[in-house]
């Protein structure tokens, strides 16, 4: 797919949006979030490898490209744009939107993709924010091994492939944890809790319908505001807080 058009379809998930924590309209004159030529050629190829492994295993329901950029990149770099904001740097991000925000540099994140499946969030998290460590949680093996190619053909480094039950995992080794479209969410949450650090943030993109259920299942974090995904009547993403540990 050419990375020109690429861009066209990712240009509503990138574009500024109201601070979270308020009402306020995004910052007069900001831009849209650009995307370099080497990370929408890396988006390019990773829909190419997809699409060619998809008619083996079952990655996605989702079979045309453009689908692909709006329903899986676009929500994952909407995640990825409010967790590693470039519009200003950490140093400057203003006050009370801890939520969102970055409160570290990208190049100290450790983030865990939970039930990664074909990538999503995680990798393209990692082709937007490159120095994070990334690690990609898969049970399945064929997926396992899907990822591992992956990683290889975009070349990406600083990335560990777990074919592995997030509960066989250490707790509290991450500063995010993401979680899309897994099956028995509910049973799911209270495992990725565990694996966050002190002021560690899990951030979830789910469905309205799963917004009160997810956040009485983890009383114990700080739910931010839920941010509507563009172009979806449904979906969300929604950031918990972790408080620190004493």
């Amino acid at each position: 797919m050419h990375p020109a058009r690429i861009a066209e379809l990712l240009q509503p998930f990138l574009s500024p949006t109201s601070n979270p924590r308020h009402s306020e309209p995004a910052q007069a004159g900001e831009e849209p979030a650009l995307l370099s030529a080497t990370q929408l050629q890396s988006i390019s190829t990773y829909i190419d490898i997809l699409l060619h492994w998809n008619a083996r295993i079952n990655l996605t329901a989702i079979r045309t490209p453009e689908e692909v950029v709006t329903r899986h990149f676009g929500e994952s770099l909407f995640a990825a744009r409010h967790l590693f904001p470039k519009i200003y740097p950490v140093s400057s991000v203003p006050p009370g939107v801890k939520g969102f925000d970055s409160a570290f540099d990208s190049a100290e994140a450790r983030i865990a993709d939970l039930g990664s499946g074909a990538g999503f969030p995680g990798v393209p998290i990692k082709i937007w924010a490159p120095n994070i460590a990334l690690t990609l949680i898969e049970s399945n093996h064929k997926k396992a091994t899907f990822l591992r190619e992956l990683a290889r053909a975009l070349t990406l480094t600083n990335i560990n492939i777990q074919n592995a039950r997030a509960e066989t995992l250490p707790p509290s080794t991450f500063d995010v944890v993401t979680l899309r479209a897994v099956e028995r969410l509910p049973k799911v949450l209270p495992v990725a809790a565990t694996l966050l650090g002190p002021n560690g943030r899990l951030v979830l993109l789910i469905s309205s319908p799963q917004l009160e259920p997810t956040r009485s299942t983890l009383p114990t974090l700080t739910w931010a505001p839920p941010i509507p995904v563009p172009n979806s009547q449904s979906r969300l993403l929604l950031v918990g807080h972790a408080e620190p540990r004493i």
